[in-house]
């Protein structure tokens, strides 16, 4: 009998019966158990915020959250999602280059942690708002660094991200003429899928001592200082796994350097990191066909719905690990390319991976697809729609977001006269 992909003792044909493919599954213990091993290893003066942006499902923020991770947010619904997760305000900061007046006006009457201004207008707009004793702000800046090891640069270059540290470094007299803004802390995030924990180490350290440096120039004490995060998940071959223990004993070393001269709050926000473990994007085989000698399974879900898999941060395509999950333990039998259901040649989830024989029928997953799954892909293409995601938490399966229907589609669409 063919052994197939299990979760928590619940057989992937019985999920795929029972929820319809196609269909992103979260493993509740690897997304427990990834969040309590860095728990453990980090200095417990470090707070570990979870960044919405790769997973925003309420119930997977509501999992980080119980096991005490703060959320960090980047857009209204995120900043109610984390509401609704439970998230403390406290355990709530709000960042991005683009935040509307109504965001942060919501920010203020929630009284989240902190707004990190990633611009100077953006502190002046905050300042005219005039909120009664004031709205506490961190100053994200671009630091005069370049991150070594990101995958994808989001600071120490020119960016729509932050304020460049030169810019801030002659701001004092602006942030000294405001009323109604209390600057209390620096954020820092240098870039994302770091793998090297050297690269990680010597990003926190340059964060932290920018932090110090703007501090006593600007005269503005460092409450808080978040040194981002970019911890990466190996999605590629030749990639190796994120040496966390190295990474731990360097960040705690910098950290407790830091905090013998300071009495600051330290932050980092992960995001892909927490939940890419924990996900599988699950589909089913329709057709199996040959086309000029190659192999090529057309399955029901593509890159509608998993964006990421065409490559992520790079011109190269490579694939993410994918599985046969119907026959999970049988040895791969020939190449395929793996395609949806999208009319356009792009729609490649994988080309040319090794799998067993795949029949119509047969379930593959993607996997470490917990992170920018349906969120970052066009879900809406050719209406298609979202799909099902399921969270299997203490051995019982959850629907926490049904897949789309056509009147949710066409539901907020007019119809005119014509």
């Amino acid at each position: 009998m063919t052994a197939e992909f299990t979760v928590q003792g619940h057989p992937i044909s019985e999920l795929a019966a029972r929820f319809g493919t196609p269909l992103y599954l979260y493993d509740g213990d690897v997304l427990r158990e990834v969040y309590r091993s860095l728990r453990e290893l980090l200095d417990p003066r470090v707070d570990i915020l979870y960044s919405a942006k790769a997973n925003p499902n309420v119930s997977v923020c509501a999992v980080l959250r119980s096991l005490g991770a703060g959320i960090e947010v980047s857009s209204l619904v995120e900043l109610i999602t984390a509401h609704r997760a439970g998230a403390a305000a406290r355990d709530i900061v709000f960042l991005g280059p683009g935040k509307s007046v109504d965001e942060l006006r919501a920010c203020v009457e929630m009284g989240v942690h902190a707004v990190v201004c990633e611009s100077l207008d953006e502190v002046e707009l905050l300042n005219d708002l005039r909120v009664p004793g004031g709205v506490d702000v961190m100053l994200r800046v671009n630091p005069a660094f370049t991150a070594k090891g990101a995958r994808l640069s989001m600071g120490g270059k020119p960016r729509q991200f932050g304020i460049d540290q030169a810019v801030l470094l002659r701001s004092r007299s602006f942030l000294r003429s405001l009323r109604h803004v209390r600057v209390m802390g620096v954020h820092g995030y240098m870039g994302t899928r770091i793998l090297d924990a050297g690269n990680v180490v010597e990003n926190t350290r340059g964060i932290l001592a920018a932090a110090e440096e703007l501090s006593a120039e600007l005269g503005f004490d460092l409450e808080t200082v978040d040194v981002g995060g970019g911890f990466g998940v190996p999605y590629f071959e030749n990639e190796k796994d994120l040496d966390v223990e190295a990474l731990a004993l360097g960040v705690n070393a910098a950290v407790a350097d830091f905090l013998g001269r300071h009495r600051s709050r330290v932050i980092t926000e992960l995001g892909r990191y927490l939940v890419g473990w924990c996900g599988t994007y699950v589909v089913r085989a329709r057709y199996v066909k040959e086309s000029m000698g190659e192999w090529f399974v057309v399955a029901d879900g593509g890159t509608n719905h998993h964006m990421a898999a065409v490559g992520v941060g790079s011109f190269v395509k490579r694939n993410f690990p994918v599985r046969s999950l119907t026959r999970y333990e049988e040895p791969a039998e020939r190449p395929y390319n793996v395609t949806g259901p999208l009319c356009t040649p792009n729609d490649v989830v994988a080309k040319q991976v090794a799998l067993p024989e795949v029949r119509p029928g047969d379930l593959l997953g993607v996997e470490r697809s917990g992170a920018y799954g349906p969120s970052a892909s066009p879900g809406l293409f050719l209406s298609h729609g979202y799909p099902a995601e399921v969270l299997v938490l203490d051995g019982t399966p959850h629907l926490v977001r049904r897949r789309d229907t056509a009147e949710d589609l066409l539901g907020k669409q007019q119809l005119i006269p014509v």
